[in-house]
């Protein structure tokens, strides 16, 4: 075996077709990564001419002209063969060293043990804490979870071999009829281009105020825009509903149910659902009135409610940001953007849903237990990935370590 530096069409090629391939570690990402001052090497193991592990290393220079290397969702190997393990990241280890690093972290797609719907683990089901114990034995440390990067914890749903119908049915009820309810809206699911991305970056910008959140600058979404698109490994939409077209719905459906309880006779055992209907119309009522208020407040028949940043790259979509208008939240249309993306991915022979990032501690229903709670209600199950690791190149390292403390 010999560990050397790759081009980046060899990386490209062994990643194209890598089973632990991610959109994170994708070259693209390093070419975003390059316009915050960030440099990119690629290395592998050949062995008798043949690439047989690789990673795509970033890397950045920090204090004391030291640099910080992180190979993002890396590496790309069999990480149980032991010996391919050892020697790839000894080579590493020494690669780093010769380029004044101290430092290297990593944070592989691997899960860590398989779990059910609920995040209980699965004692028959993938179990790679053997990878754990022999990347610690190798001299890794793993990152808190506070500190990672990269999300760890994921909720998904597998879609390989599954119809829409199927998937459909094992969604839970109130997520069907959520679904329901916003193509009845006459709700539309609208993907933007280039040129519109302010749009998507104003509603996250709108959520992240609402929720307490870091937003990305426009720039951000398009430079992933331009890095993405031409592969369709990137899409953006936005939910917009006519209010002109709901309103005359919902006046449709109120007359139908006006008819309905002018039918009624006064017999006494017409009154519960005499009842249930004056509830209903009162309902319609309701919403008519605040659809026409937000007519007249905004000046639109066309109002844009929610938007959501996925990728498309096989075997999985990932459903990566999304922001809603908080007033316009009633409409739920976040239901229909995912049950759309879900049936986008069947159609183009895509294995797996993914929701991306939950709160680690679900079973303590923390605060974000909502996120959790809307995408469990679509089916599928929890992943934990095995984490972030440090592996310390020199003793700045440590001394990096004291700094940062003391600032913190």
């Amino acid at each position: 075996m010999k560990f050397q530096e790759i081009s980046e069409k060899e990386y490209r090629e062994f990643w194209q077709n890598h089973p632990l391939k991610t959109f994170l570690s994708a070259p693209e990402i390093s070419k975003l990564r390059e316009k915050q001052n960030w440099n990119t090497n690629y290395v592998g193991v050949k062995e008798n001419n043949k690439l047989i592990a690789a990673t795509m290393l970033l890397s950045h220079k920090r204090h004391f002209n030291k640099w910080e290397f992180y190979s993002p969702r890396g590496y790309l190997l069999d990480f149980h063969n032991k010996e391919l393990l050892e020697f790839f990241t000894n080579g590493l280890k020494k690669y780093i060293k010769e380029k004044n690093g101290y430092i290297f972290r990593v944070d592989p797609y691997l899960k860590y043990r398989q779990r059910n719907i609920d995040g209980d683990i699965e004692e028959d089901g993938e179990d790679n804490r053997d990878v754990v114990d022999e990347l610690k034995s190798l001299g890794f440390k793993k990152v808190s979870i506070e500190d990672t990067e990269q999300v760890i914890w994921m909720f998904s749903l597998d879609l390989e071999g599954k119809s829409e119908e199927q998937i459909l049915k094992e969604m839970k009820p109130n997520t069907r009829n959520q679904i329901k309810k916003t193509e009845k809206f006459g709700i539309t699911v609208n993907e933007i281009g280039y040129d519109e991305l302010d749009r998507f970056q104003s509603i996250m910008e709108e959520t992240s105020k609402r929720k307490g959140f870091s937003n990305r600058k426009l720039s951000y979404y398009q430079e992933m825009y331009k890095l993405f698109h031409d592969k369709e490994e990137i899409k953006y939409f936005i939910t917009e509903l006519n209010l002109k077209n709901y309103v005359e719905g919902l006046e449709k459906e109120k007359e139908e149910k006006v008819n309905k309880l002018n039918s009624l006779s006064d017999a006494k055992y017409n009154d519960g659902e005499k009842k249930n209907l004056n509830n209903e119309i009162a309902s319609f009522d309701k919403r008519i009135e605040e659809s026409k208020e937000i007519m007249k407040n905004t000046g639109k028949d066309v109002i844009t409610l929610s938007g959501s940043m996925f990728m498309l790259i096989k075997p999985e979509v990932i459903y990566l940001s999304s922001g809603n208008y908080e007033e316009y939240m009633k409409f739920n249309s976040q239901y229909l953007i995912q049950w759309e993306l879900i049936k986008y991915g069947i159609q183009h022979g895509f294995k797996k849903h993914n929701f991306y990032g939950i709160p680690a501690n679900i079973n303590e229903h923390p605060k974000d237990y909502g996120i959790y709670e809307f995408k469990r209600g679509f089916n599928g199950y929890v992943e934990e990935l095995i984490g972030e690791y440090e592996l310390p190149i020199t003793w700045h390292y440590y001394l990096m370590k004291i700094i940062h403390k003391i600032r913190k």
